[in-house]
């Protein structure tokens, strides 16, 4: 028997044209195949539904966002790099940074790399000027490998409508000392569509912080982002992402990684803010020997909902991926994470780990973790977990009776239970950053 639906219990499209597609290459104007790219990804947006069903999305309802709201391109209004909080444009490491990036609203407003990069061939530049000056290498790489158009709805309109981006290209054996970051940060409401791309050639080297972040605002927001991540064979990338929106901001985006022979990628992501974020995080170790390890930090408080989806696929022999996330949920917010490893047939010698570990603060929270295997070869050693705690009273006691506040107590047992994760991230900093947002989630 058929089933009828309400049209109020399906997911609305954002109102997004084939005109606003033309108007984005006029704007910049774009060469042909970048414009071609953007109509056959346009083709793949209109004869896709929305998702909902889907295994994926079937736990994850955005019916509440407005798109009438969130549904336009973000326009530069005069905002500068003055108006992104201190803290996102601190360096990574140190006081000396290879590159720095400031995108806001979707306008550069910082471009600078050091002379020592640039006189290696490093290109670090937004990815729009990358499209007219490094024209070869972005059409070789932009979303033909990693993120494609073919990869859900969001993917596909974000491969028609991406307005701003970084693009990264670390030539062959090429050691880049310095970190490079960039940031993107939105003062006003509407869709923002960001697109990171990071090429590392063959035995080549680069570190790379990415800051997400926008202004507290009324009126809803939208972020459809991707990221691209490849590393060549022999290649080293050690790759930071914080995520860090205002609370009006639903997020859709995928990222994967592609790690070649030998090569090793360390990927750092770490989700504080926006309403709801929708996040596709995969690893596709293709070259034998290719190693990749991902950590992930989330902590949702108030009505926060997080879905992470990760996957690490194993399409190469003797390959080993491992990943790590640890996440804490108060007040009545919600998590969710869904975790793969795959493996394609004959793909021996593999080792795939993959664990979640929930801190439920509140009984009114929820968390649900669901990992999975699916191997089709047999001398394989993966392996898959979730655990679920609370904080027990004894310890918050046993401090408390120390003279130690009930705040402060949880925080430091809060602390106790990231450590294992923060001593994953090689960068001090990046580690203090993320206890700070776990003392303003529980302290204020």
């Amino acid at each position: 028997m058929a089933v009828i639906r309400r049209r109020s219990a399906l997911p609305q499209a954002p109102g997004f044209t084939l005109a606003d597609v033309q108007a984005v290459s006029d704007a910049y104007e774009e060469p042909g195949w970048l414009r071609a790219r953007r109509a056959e990804a346009w083709e793949v947006y209109e004869n896709t539904p929305m998702p909902y069903q889907e295994e994926e999305w079937r736990r994850t309802d955005y019916r509440h966002i407005r798109w009438d709201e969130a549904g336009r391109l973000i326009q530069a209004n005069g905002a500068t790099a003055a108006e992104a909080p201190a803290k996102h444009l601190a360096p990574l490491t140190g006081d000396e940074q290879g590159g720095m990036l400031v995108i806001v609203d979707g306008q550069v407003i910082r471009n600078e790399i050091a002379d020592s990069l640039a006189g290696q061939g490093l290109i670090f530049t937004d990815l729009r000027t990358a499209a007219r000056e490094h024209e070869a290498l972005v059409e070789k790489h932009l979303m033909t490998r990693a993120v494609k158009a073919t990869d859900g709805k969001f993917a596909a309109l974000h491969g028609a409508l991406w307005d701003s981006g970084v693009f990264v290209y670390v030539p062959r054996n090429t050691i880049a000392e310095a970190p490079l970051h960039a940031v993107c940060y939105n003062t006003g409401s509407g869709t923002a569509l960001f697109h990171v791309l990071v090429v590392v050639e063959d035995n080549a080297q680069a570190t790379m912080q990415v800051e997400y972040a926008s202004k507290g605002a009324a009126e809803q927001s939208a972020f459809i982002g991707a990221t691209e991540l490849i590393v060549g064979a022999g290649g080293n990338l050690r790759y930071v992402s914080l995520q860090d929106w205002n609370r009006a901001t639903f997020e859709f985006s995928h990222q994967r990684g592609i790690v070649g022979r030998d090569a090793q990628l360390d990927w750092v992501n770490g989700v504080m803010g926006s309403q709801l974020t929708k996040a596709f995080i995969e690893v596709d170790a293709v070259g034998t020997g290719a190693n990749a390890r991902v950590s992930g930090f989330f902590f949702a408080d108030h009505d926060q909902f997080f879905d992470l989806d990760t996957q690490q696929n194993h399409n190469a022999p003797l390959t080993n991926t491992n990943l790590l996330f640890k996440g804490a949920a108060r007040d009545e917010a919600r998590t969710l994470w869904q975790g793969m490893i795959k493996s394609l047939p004959q793909m021996q010698r593999i080792d795939g780990y993959q664990v979640c570990r929930n801190l439920l603060l509140s009984e009114e929270a929820r968390m649900d973790s669901i990992p999975g295997l699916e191997i089709e070869a047999d001398d394989v050693a993966c392996s898959h977990a979730a655990t679920f705690g609370t904080l027990e009273e004894e310890p918050i006691f046993y401090l408390m009776s120390r003279g130690i506040t009930r705040p402060q107590a949880q925080l430091m047992i809060i602390d106790g239970f990231f450590d294992e994760l923060l001593q994953r991230i090689p960068f001090e900093r990046v580690r203090q950053r993320l206890m700070d947002e776990i003392e303003a989630k529980i302290i204020g």
